[in-house]
């Protein structure tokens, strides 16, 4: 193949990747035996709390996208990835009724309980398979039941899916994303239309169901213009939870693995092929969402590098490579707390509420900011090793390495002593997973990409990776486990 023809054979994506405190537009390349990712535009996701609540600036972030399309270039497909349960409404005209609801906001406080009244917990989880969060579309949607705006509602469209349809004009409603709303039946791929008519859901508010790889249209005639691309631009449908899009990046080289996917959240599980829903699983509070090619992403999500988020911002935000070199000289394991509790989930005085947790467990107190730091970190480990052994053990799944993807990727100490906290080997990378799922998804749908095995093959000879080995045993990891469960 000469050097023009392997040119002519490189495709550009703009994968648009919506995080819960930023977004971004980056543009892949990707060629016969090349993928390389570039950020084209990013720019900040604010939530703004209202009078009524916390919510999501849905404007804001649209305009974003539509600068990082203009920046972007000439593409021959767009695809669409963010965060998982939230959505907006839509009346009859097909307009926004109002901005979509953050997941943070108090509304759903209790409405699991009512659910659970006419679907009991272990009823709901047997078909539909999912964790318990608070912030489940499920309960979103019956706290959201009786208010006037829903009463209006002719159409819901999760966040990825509301902007697809504002690029395009064709409103659907994509699997992995849907999976996470705890109204899919994951053994089949659809809806769980007996849970949603005992809850009174009416499931024609959901356009139809869509698949990583479906067109979703293309880019409207003013999106055109505003963008300066000329079309016809496909839109393709991909992974659009993140996570699921950041799974399909994971670069293993077989079935024995695990995977954490790092940011806000901490999601710490396994790719399998059918859906776990034992009573032991619903206990252990793992989920099972749906991944690419019918694959179970069968996880427990742990509150992440949010923690560290919240004191970031709380101290002005300092240097971070500073702070975690500081760290990594506090003893290790002198504190740590639950990384999975709920008292976590709210933004605000998070230094403080960590102190306060280790003071009401009898551990010392971490007080200065690398302590706070090595606290939460030595806690996230804590958290990963837990999940990662309960996963195997659950789904009867041995694993053999673990992949970290996802921005903690960048945190050596976070990788190393995830390693020494699950005693298997650590690979780290890429940290951009999200997005190069979200690339090669759209690459295969264009016919330049094979299955999932050889998109793996991909990643691992194209994008850097960094191994981390386990040093030491696992008992101070152990005894500190015990400590926080009280045993």
């Amino acid at each position: 193949m000469t050097d023009r023809t392997r040119e002519s054979a490189v495709k550009s994506y703009a994968a648009v990747d919506l995080g819960a405190s930023s977004g971004r537009v980056m543009v892949g390349r990707v060629g016969p035996d090349s993928l390389e990712l570039t950020e084209a535009h990013r720019f900040p996701n604010r939530p703004v709390r209202t009078p009524e609540g916390l919510r999501w600036d849905i404007l804001s972030l649209y305009a974003g996208v539509l600068d990082g399309l203009r920046a972007a270039g000439p593409v021959d497909s767009v695809g669409i990835d963010s965060w998982a349960v939230d959505y907006g409404l839509l009346d009859a005209d097909g307009a926004l009724l109002g901005n979509p609801v953050h997941y943070r906001d108090a509304r759903t406080q209790g409405v699991a309980e009512k659910v659970w009244a006419t679907v009991p917990a272990a009823e709901l989880y047997a078909a539909t398979g999912l964790q318990y969060a608070p912030f489940n579309t499920l309960y979103q949607l019956v706290a959201a039941g009786s208010s006037a705006q829903f009463a209006q509602a002719k159409r819901l469209l999760l966040i990825p899916d509301l902007l697809t349809y504002w690029l395009t004009g064709e409103a659907g409603t994509e699997l992995t994303n849907a999976s996470t709303t705890q109204l899919i039946d994951p053994r089949t791929g659809d809806w769980s239309y007996d849970v949603a008519a005992r809850l009174g859901i009416g499931l024609e508010l959901f356009a139809p169901l869509r698949r990583p790889g479906d067109p979703a249209g293309v880019l409207r005639p003013g999106v055109l213009e505003e963008t300066g691309l000329t079309g016809p631009v496909p839109v393709t449908t991909v992974g659009s939870h993140d996570t699921a899009s950041a799974v399909a990046a994971v670069p293993a080289v077989d079935e024995r693995f695990a995977y954490i996917c790092t940011g806000t959240w901490s999601l710490v599980g396994l790719e399998l092929a059918a859906p776990v829903l034992t009573e032991a699983s619903r206990a252990a509070n793992f989920t099972n969402e749906l991944g690419l090619d019918g694959t179970v992403r069968y996880l427990r999500n742990i509150m992440g590098l949010w923690l560290l988020q919240e004191c970031l911002r709380e101290w002005g935000n300092p240097d971070l490579g500073e702070l975690l070199s500081a760290a990594a000289e506090v003893p290790a394991l002198r504190s740590v707390v639950d990384a999975g509790d709920s008292a976590f989930l709210a933004p605000g005085r998070m230094p403080s509420r960590i102190a306060d947790a280790c003071r009401e467990s009898g551990q010392p107190v971490p007080e200065s900011r690398a302590e706070i730091t090595r606290c939460i970190l030595d806690s996230l480990a804590l958290a990963h090793r837990r999940a990662v052994r309960q996963a195997q053990e659950l789904a009867d799944h041995p694993v053999d390495v673990v992949h970290i993807v996802g921005g903690g990727a960048r945190n050596a100490l976070l990788c190393r002593l995830t390693a020494d906290a699950c005693g298997l080997p650590v690979v780290a990378g890429p940290p951009e997973a999200a997005a190069l799922g979200n690339v090669l998804v759209q690459a295969r749908a264009h016919g330049q990409a094979g299955d999932r095995t050889e998109m793996r093959a991909l990643l691992a000879r194209t994008q850097p990776l960094t191994r981390y080995e386990p040093q030491g045993t696992t008992e101070a990891w152990q005894s500190a486990e015990s400590r926080l469960s009280g045993r």
